[in-house]
């Protein structure tokens, strides 16, 4: 098993910044991808920004490309998400996720470790 616990997160004002972060812990050989999802109530788990663990190549929804920024802590299995720019729609329950696959899936159906979610308020 994998376990995620993720921080940070809050209420900030738009076009303030927040970061969250996620360390992965148990059976971490199992991990080849972590993500970070974001759902509102009533909708779907949204994809939002994906890393390929061994090479680190990182992929971005058009909804957050040029505002978040994944990084990667290589000494464990943490991510950190630095979200700038930040709009009152970003607000919303974010998880973050890991998967064994060897690609960055898009699908949340394809992850099978999540955390327990954080919440964003982006106040207008």
């Amino acid at each position: 098993q994998v376990q995620l616990v993720e921080s940070g997160g809050g209420l900030v004002q738009a076009g303030g910044s927040l970061r969250l972060s996620c360390t992965a812990s148990g059976r971490t050989s199992r991990t080849n991808a972590m993500g970070w999802f974001r759902q509102a109530p009533g909708k779907e788990r949204e994809f939002v920004v994906g890393m390929r663990w061994n090479t680190g190549a990182t992929y971005y929804s058009d909804s957050v490309k040029g505002r978040f920024t994944l990084s990667r802590d290589n000494a464990g299995y943490t991510v950190y998400l630095q979200m700038n720019t930040l709009k009152p729609e970003d607000t919303t329950m974010y998880y973050c996720a890991a998967a064994r696959s060897l690609y960055v899936p898009e699908k949340a159906s394809e992850y099978g470790y999540w955390g327990q979610g954080t919440q964003i308020t982006i106040s207008s």
